[in-house]
C-alpha cells in the first residue's frame, strides 16, 4: 500500500534537519516539505490552513483552541526553546538598568501574541513585578499579515498596543529613540512578514536588559526548572480523525530526529571537553540532555505557559493539555 502523502511546514534547525534532509522518515508517510521561517509559516497556517502538518506557536494554539477553533490537534514535538526574557534589548539612554525600569516605557514587539513574547511578559510579571499594563507596546507586524490579524486578536483590557506604521520598524524606532526596549526581536532577516533589518543585539546603541543574559537564564532555570517552549507541532483535525495513527508515527520520527541532534551535540561537547578549557563544574551540565519530546517531560512547562496566557488575558481560561493535544499521545 502506498504511503500517505502529507504536506509539512517546518523550520530549519538541528532538531528538524534529519526530517528535512530525509535521513529520518515517518513510517507510512511521505512528507511534501516546505521549509519556512516561523513568522510566515504561522500566518499562512492560521489564515489559510495550507499544510496538513505544521510547526505552530504554542501561544497561538492555546488562543485559538480557547475560542473553539478546532482545526488542529497538537503533537508533543517542541522544536525551539530558549530563555526568551533574557533576549530583551534596551536602548542606551532610555534609563533602563533592570526589569523594574520597564514600567512606563515604550516596548517594541513583532507580534504581541507570539510565544516568545508570552514567556517574556510572564517572567517579567511573575519574577520582577512588571505587568503588561505597566508598559506601552508597539507591534511591528501589520494586521493583514500578522498572527494577531489572522485570529482576530484585540488587546486585553488595560493593555495598550499601538501599531508601528509601515514606513517604520522596531529597529528604526529603537535607533531613533522612539522605543525604549524590545522583546522577541529576531531582526536581520526580513521576509514576507517582518521588516526589521538591523542586528540590534550587536549595535553600539543597544544592550541586553540583563547585563549577563546567561547568568539570568541559569538563575531562572535553577529556580523554576522551566526551559521555555516556543514551537509545537500540529496536524489538521480532519486528517487526525481519518488517520489517527499519523500522530504517533510523526512523534516517533521527530523523536528519532531529536536523538540524532542530541548525538551531534554530545560530539561537540566532547570536543570542547577534550581541550581542557571547560571548567570541571560545567562538564555534567553540558552532558545533560535538556530537550525531550512528549507530554510527560514537558507538561510543567506547557502548563506554566497556559497559566501565563490566561493571566495575560490571551485565553479566558487556563487551557488543559487534553484540549490541545491528540488523545492518543497524551501519555507520551
Amino acid at each position: 500500500m502506498a504511503n500517505l502523502q502529507l504536506s509539512l511546514a517546518i523550520t530549519n534547525n538541528p532538531r528538524t534537519r534529519p526530517i528535512i534532509d530525509g535521513h529520518v522518515k515517518a513510517d507510512g508517510i511521505d512528507f511534501i516539505k516546505t521549509v519556512l521561517g516561523p513568522a510566515e509559516m504561522f500566518w499562512r497556517q492560521l489564515s489559510f490552513a495550507e499544510f496538513d502538518v505544521s510547526e505552530i506557536s504554542m501561544s497561538e494554539l492555546m488562543m485559538i483552541r480557547s475560542r473553539g477553533d478546532d482545526r488542529f490537534v497538537g503533537i508533543p514535538v517542541f522544536t525551539t526553546r530558549r530563555f526568551y526574557h533574557t533576549m530583551m534589548l534596551v536602548r542606551q539612554g532610555a534609563g533602563i538598568t533592570g526589569p523594574a525600569d520597564l514600567k512606563r516605557k515604550r516596548v517594541g514587539v513583532p507580534e504581541y501574541v507570539q510565544t516568545a513574547a508570552l514567556w517574556t511578559r510572564g517572567v517579567l510579571e511573575n519574577e520582577f513585578g512588571v505587568t503588561p499594563k505597566d508598559m506601552t507596546f508597539f507591534m511591528e507586524r501589520l494586521p493583514a499579515r500578522s498572527h494577531a490579524g489572522a485570529i482576530g486578536f484585540a488587546a486585553p483590557a488595560g493593555v495598550t498596543i499601538d501599531q508601528i506604521p509601515p514606513e517604520k520598524s522596531i529597529a528604526s524606532m529603537m535607533l531613533a529613540g522612539e522605543l525604549d526596549a524590545c522583546m522577541a526581536y529576531f531582526g536581520g532577516s526580513p521576509g514576507l512578514i517582518d521588516r526589521s533589518t538591523v542586528d540590534l543585539a550587536n549595535h553600539s546603541n543597544i544592550r541586553p536588559l540583563f547585563p549577563d543574559p546567561t547568568v539570568e537564564g541559569i538563575r531562572y532555570y535553577k529556580k523554576t526548572g522551566i526551559y521555555p517552549i516556543n514551537h509545537g507541532m500540529a496536524l489538521k483535525r480532519v486528517v487526525f480523525e481519518r488517520e489517527p495513527w499519523v500522530v504517533i508515527n510523526i512523534l516517533k520520527a521527530f523523536n528519532a530526529a531529536n536523538d540524532i541532534a542530541e548525538a551531534e551535540r554530545r560530539e561537540h561537547v566532547a570536543y570542547h571537553l577534550e581541550t581542557g578549557l571547560v571548567p570541571p563544574d560545567c562538564r555534567k551540565p553540558l552532558a545533560t540532555r535538556l530537550v525531550n519530546y512528549g507530554l510527560k517531560a514537558n507538561r510543567a512547562t506547557l502548563e506554566l505557559a497556559a497559566k501565563y496566557s490566561n493571566q495575560q488575558g490571551l485565553t479566558q481560561r487556563i487551557m488543559k493539555m487534553e484540549e490541545l493535544f491528540a488523545a492518543n499521545v497524551l501519555d507520551s
